[in-house]
This record gives C-alpha cells, sequence and structure tokens, in this order.
C-alpha cells in the first residue's frame, strides 16, 4: 500500500541530503545544517545543490523566513502566526525537517489537550507492575524533542488551557523538565526548540498570558496579495496533491488564474479595478482553500465529467468550500457573481452561469 502523504523529510530527503553534503557554513549546535542551507531548502534554488534541484517550500517574504531560522537558533521559541490557510504550519513542518531532521515531534493544541501530551505520561500496565520506571514512562513529543535536541512543533497553542500554557512557560524558560515520579530532571540538549502555530483570526480557548509570550519571537505569516505569487503557490501545491493522491487532472490556467483572482477578491472585499466594493463571506477564504478547490474540481473532471476541468466543475467545488458558514455566504457569492463575474469575459462567462444556478439552488436548500 501506498502512504498517502510522505513527511517533509521523507518526501524531500534527497533535497536534505544534497544540500548537508555540499554545506559549508556555520551549524548551529544539534542542527543538521546551517541557517543559509536551511533557507535555501525552505525557498529554493535556482540552482541545483550537488546536482539535485531545490524546490521552494514556501513562497513569500525571504526576510519572513531569515528571522524565523534566526529565531530557532536563539534562547527564543518560535511562533507562527496569521490567519488561517496561511502555510504555518506547512513552514513549521519543513523548518523542523530541515534542522532536525525530523517533523514528527508534534502536540495537536485542542481544548482537550493534557499535561500528558505536553510532558509525559504512563504505560499503566508496567506501571502498575513495576512502579515508576523508566520503562512505564511515555515522553511527549516535546520530551523527546529535549532529550533528543531536535524542534518540536505545538499547533494552535491558543486552543490549549491555561494550565497548559502555564506548563509550557516553565519548559522555554528553564529548558527543563522534572519528573518527579523518578526523580529526574531532563536538561534540553543543544538543538532543542520549540515551534508553535496561532490563529489570529481563532482567539481559541485562552489568550497567551503575557509571560507565554516573551518566551516567543512572533513571526506574522500574511495572507498573499499578490496574484501571480498566489497562483503560483495554488497551481504547484494543487500538483503535489494530485501526484499524492494519484486522481484528478490539471486545469487550465485561465481558469486556475480566475478562481485566485475571486478568492483574492472576496478576501478584500474589493474588485481588482478598486471600482466595485464587496460583501466579504465569513468563510475563510484562503490560499488553502483555493487549492482544496482547485484539486477538487480536478478531481470532478477526471471522475464524472469529460477530463477537462471547466467553469461548471470549479462553480460547484467553490460553492462547496464558501458554503460552510451557511446560506448568507452563498448570497456573498451570488451577489459577487452578478456584480463582478458577469461584466468580465473568458471563463468569467461561464463561471457566472455555472455559479449562479448551483449557488441560488444551495442557498434555497439552507
Amino acid at each position: 500500500m501506498a502512504e498517502i502523504r510522505l513527511s517533509a523529510e521523507h518526501k524531500y530527503a534527497a533535497e536534505l541530503a544534497a544540500l548537508i553534503a555540499a554545506d559549508q557554513g556555520g551549524r548551529p549546535p544539534g542542527w543538521a545544517m546551517s541557517p543559509r542551507a536551511v533557507a535555501t531548502y525552505i525557498l529554493g534554488s535556482d540552482k541545483p545543490v550537488g546536482g539535485v534541484p531545490i524546490a521552494p517550500k514556501y513562497i513569500g517574504d525571504r526576510g519572513l523566513v531569515e528571522v524565523a531560522i534566526a529565531t530557532l537558533a536563539s534562547d527564543r521559541a518560535l511562533m507562527l502566526a496569521g490567519e488561517p490557510g496561511t502555510a504555518k504550519s506547512w513552514l513549521s513542518e519543513h523548518l523542523a525537517a530541515a534542522i532536525s531532521g525530523t517533523s514528527a515531534l508534534v502536540v495537536q493544541g485542542t481544548a482537550g489537550t493534557s499535561e500528558e501530551h505536553l510532558k509525559y505520561g504512563w504505560n499503566y500496565a508496567l506501571l502498575l507492575a513495576e512502579g515508576p520506571s523508566p520503562r512505564a514512562l511515555v515522553p511527549s513529543p516535546v520530551l523527546r524533542a529535549m532529550r533528543d535536541g531536535k524542534i518540536a512543533r505545538l499547533e494552535e497553542v491558543t486552543r490549549t488551557s491555561s494550565e497548559i500554557q502555564d506548563a509550557l512557560i516553565s519548559i522555554l524558560s528553564e529548558k527543563q523538565l522534572g519528573i518527579p515520579e523518578l526523580a529526574e530532571v531532563v536538561t534540553a540538549q543543544r538543538g532543542f526548540n520549540l515551534i508553535a502555530t496561532a490563529n489570529t483570526r481563532d482567539r481559541g480557548v485562552n489568550e497567551m498570558s503575557a509571560a507565554l509570550k516573551r518566551r516567543f519571537n512572533f513571526v506574522t505569516v500574511p495572507v498573499i496579495d499578490d496574484l501571480e505569487q498566489e497562483i503560483r503557490i495554488v497551481t504547484g501545491r494543487e500538483a503535489e496533491l494530485r501526484a499524492d493522491y494519484q486522481v484528478g487532472v490539471e486545469a487550465p490556467a485561465d481558469l486556475t488564474r480566475m478562481l485566485v483572482t475571486v478568492f483574492q477578491e472576496l478576501r478584500a472585499g474589493l474588485s481588482k479595478d478598486g471600482k466595485v466594493k464587496l460583501r466579504q463571506p465569513g468563510s475563510v477564504m484562503s490560499t488553502a482553500e483555493a487549492i482544496s478547490v482547485l484539486f477538487n474540481s480536478g478531481i470532478l473532471a477526471g471522475s464524472f465529467g469529460g477530463g477537462k476541468v471547466g467553469a461548471a466543475e470549479v462553480a460547484r467545488s467553490l460553492v462547496g468550500a464558501i458554503s460552510k458558514e451557511g446560506g448568507d455566504d452563498l448570497k456573498v457569492l451570488a451577489e459577487y457573481v452578478e456584480t463582478v463575474a458577469k461584466g468580465r469575459t473568458g471563463p468569467w462567462k461561464e463561471l457566472y452561469a455555472a455559479t449562479r444556478g448551483v449557488a441560488a439552488k444551495a442557498a434555497g436548500s439552507t
């Protein structure tokens, strides 16, 4: 059976190996490669390294990436903050893979995240048989990262409780974690650090305290405003998904451009020419959502259509994406196609005809 999704360190193993072999820069203790090589891995290279092409993993501000990398070499942890769908987790995974060789030391933050998830737990069968012992201890990803000098990842930190956030302060401040049952204190090895992510739109369960914020350097991952840049991201990532899942067909370039334009205009609440103010939907019109819509459109065309992605497939996928918050957002989409899409030429005419009927039908059923 083929794996659906490989981790970054496995999927890009050849790139990582080539960069490590060619790296002549100074490496912080515990790092697999120098900060400059990490940046090359994340941002890509115009020229092959050791005969291996280095594809960009993040398309955006180089300065943002460099600050993130520099932070991880310092005493501060890294907080990647931003709107949903801005590739925070994607960037976190690739940073960990390049620096530590593994992106697997991750804790998913939720309202139910407990101290066991952050620190350690127990194998209760062994605990009953032997009492507290190293064999009975089940270390958390964070504890394993501390012991091995690796990068740990904490997703959606603002969704965790205040107790978890308080425990995190201690770990980040002291770089130590006590295990009183074993009369042991684990001291983090060089190379240990933590990357956390937080959605700025989702306030979560608890706001971070000032004390916790001081333990992080904040890097805000912006929403992409540049049309060509977002088209490049959407096109590239959708192609990766098709290859990973081995399903779907490629969309024509003009349809991809149109879809990304729809997302940018609805996100901004303004048409590209600045002439039409638009209502903004409550649903997240993120780059990640645009990738999903394009991928789903290709599956519809390949599986149920004529093998070519058209406006009808895009319309059906777009309605599915924008209807997550209910009928009001469908009305926003209906207004958009009437005021903006209707007056445009080319694939916009087809989108207008297709979206108008699908959106009206979906809105009527909500």
